[in-house]
């Protein structure tokens, strides 16, 4: 359901602007590279330490595929989602 889904991507993404800088790592110096080419359908690599494409790295979110909304809604609640969102 679409409440099921909203609940997954509420455990496994920190969605607050700071979080998705520093996961996507977007405030490195790259943008010369990245820009060539289009940016995304790319191989995420690193260069000098600098991590280029990173948000070509999906998260693996198959365990979720399998749980009842009941079980979502358990793993919901041991999360630390609300430390991380704000509905």
């Amino acid at each position: 359901s679409a409440e099921d889904i909203t609940s997954v991507v509420k455990i496994a993404f920190d969605c607050r602007p700071g979080a998705i800088a520093q996961s996507l790592a977007l405030r490195e110096a790259k943008y010369q590279e990245t820009a060539a080419y289009c940016h995304f359908g790319r191989e995420p690599y690193a260069k000098n330490g600098v991590k280029h494409f990173e948000w070509e790295n999906a998260k693996d979110l198959s365990k979720y595929k399998t749980m009842t909304p009941a079980q979502v809604s358990a793993e919901l609640k041991a999360s630390n989602y609300l430390t991380k969102w704000v509905d």
